[in-house]
């Protein structure tokens, strides 16, 4: 399978509709001129509608369901994807049934599932999301300074997590999600647009087009890094990366638990499939500091 007609989109993203400090149409108009080709607005617990098209950028419907549990308050939120309605939040005592509840949903509503910040405020991990059954995305990377992406000690990060549901045996795709709130004051501590994304192959630029796309595990997901083509079949996975400046690239093939299988470095990776790896999937690093993750190969 060949993957190089992409579509760059952001899946998490907040407006003055719940708590963010730009305007629905604001918000919409900066990712148009920026160069995204689709955008979903993921309100707390709101379906947010554009009162005006925009020519060229594509609105997919979302929602972030934003749960919690009855006894500590701790924050189970998770996007509605190509929702059809507004979906109510569910609460409840036990964060696997509240997880399950909501995933059920969303997927009555039409939408697919993308599991947010498992992180923020330690609320969740893996032994709670490889029990939920048909959860379709999860957060690799949610670019909000309060998510804890890097763990802690003790603490998976959000990309370890990610490994450990895949080794569970659960089949979920990993995005990159700017979390947007803040549009006007630009600085490290808020959460601006433009620093996490998804870069879709589809086979055209519609709803159901990128819905399906992203419920298959047709993209990638950056934080700075651009794929120019992505191959793989039975036997091989290759990988051809945009050069940019003088940067620096370095591919690293993961598998079960995220053991390394094999690293190379340069604009061009390829890894030859074993029958030993349960899952492969590739983490590209940039000296710039960006990254991509490409979607695992079950094997």
């Amino acid at each position: 399978m060949e993957f190089n007609n992409w579509f760059k989109g952001n899946l998490h993203t907040h407006t003055t509709k719940s708590d963010g400090d730009a305007e629905p149409q604001w918000v919409a108009n900066w990712y148009k001129n920026h160069g995204y080709d689709f955008l979903v607005l993921s309100d707390h617990n709101h379906r947010t509608i554009l009162e005006q098209e925009i020519d060229g950028l594509l609105m997919v419907p979302g929602e972030e369901v934003s749960a919690r549990t009855e006894v500590g308050q701790i924050p189970i939120h998770i996007n509605g994807i190509g929702i059809s309605k507004v979906v109510e939040p569910i609460h409840g005592d036990d964060i696997v049934k509240i997880i399950q509840a909501n995933v059920d949903s969303i997927h009555d509503a039409g939408g697919i599932v993308q599991i947010n910040h498992p992180n923020f405020r330690w609320a969740f991990d893996h032994s709670h999301i490889s029990q939920v059954v048909e959860a379709d995305l999860i957060e690799v990377h949610n670019s909000h300074p309060l998510v804890n992406n890097l763990g802690a000690p003790g603490r998976p990060g959000a990309e370890d997590i990610w490994d450990r549901v895949l080794s569970s045996g659960k089949i979920i795709f990993g995005t990159a999600t700017d979390d947007s709130h803040n549009y006007h004051d630009w600085l490290p501590h808020l959460s601006n647009p433009g620093r996490g994304w998804v870069m879709v192959s589809a086979n055209d630029l519609s709803i159901d087009g990128i819905v399906s796309a992203l419920a298959d595990g047709h993209f990638y997901s950056s934080t700075g890094v651009t794929i120019s083509s992505y191959f793989y079949d039975d036997i091989e996975i290759k990988i051809e990366i945009e050069e940019e400046h003088d940067f620096i690239y370095k591919t690293v093939f993961s598998g079960k638990n995220g053991d390394i299988l094999a690293q190379t470095s340069g604009p061009y990776a390829s890894y030859r499939i074993t029958g030993h790896a349960t899952y492969v999937r590739a983490t590209i690093y940039s000296s710039s500091g960006g990254k991509a993750w490409t979607q695992p190969i079950f094997v």
